[in-house]
């Protein structure tokens, strides 16, 4: 037997997978649900009117006569954040501009205050940079200020220690987004 390569659609035709661009929700109809019916629609999170404009075209295509009620029941693009079944729109819209925005690194920062976004903007705008490692961070900033280190001791320097240190004294915020990838924001 051998092993033979599954076939795949080519690009361009009907058979390719599509990927939906951003954060998108899944809202269902409740009316529907609780009759044991699952009707809904996936829609992107763009502006609250326009997530209004697409529930209200799917409650009214609802098997259930007059539906109206409604429910957030899956998510995807949110970079691991949870989001409420009754999630306004507003803030579904707003947390995807933010993640759009961000990325990943936003969604850390936003879990690291509590889910609270205005905390997380706010912290952007004391972003320090991208380092490979705190240390590296904790060495830039002390030269920076123009320090003078002797030759001779400045093998001696635990960089790490420092970086650690600032970070244990509130001093900055160190997210690791990847290998050999840290983001530092100063603390408020």
């Amino acid at each position: 037997m051998t092993d033979q390569p599954t076939p795949v659609a080519p690009l361009g035709t009907t058979d390719a997978p599509t990927v939906e661009a951003g954060p998108r929700i899944y809202v269902a109809c409740l009316a529907a649900y609780n009759s044991g019916i699952l009707h809904g629609r996936w829609i992107r999170a763009t502006t609250p009117d326009e997530i209004k404009a697409e529930v209200s075209a799917m409650l009214a295509e609802s098997p259930v006569p007059q539906a109206e009620e409604w429910a957030i029941h899956d998510y995807e693009g949110f970079e691991g954040i949870s989001l409420s079944e009754c999630a306004s729109f507003e803030t579904v819209c707003d947390l995807a501009a933010f993640l759009s925005e961000h990325g990943s690194l936003g969604a850390k920062v936003h879990q690291h205050f509590g889910g609270r976004l205005e905390e997380a903007r706010a912290a952007f705008e004391d972003y320090a940079g991208q380092y490979k490692t705190a240390a590296d961070f904790a060495e830039e900033m002390i030269r920076e200020t123009g320090t003078e280190i002797p030759a001779s001791l400045q093998y001696y320097i635990d960089w790490q220690a420092l970086a650690r240190d600032m970070a244990l004294n509130g001093e900055i915020l160190v997210f690791q987004t990847g290998f050999d990838e840290v983001h530092i924001f100063w603390s408020r």
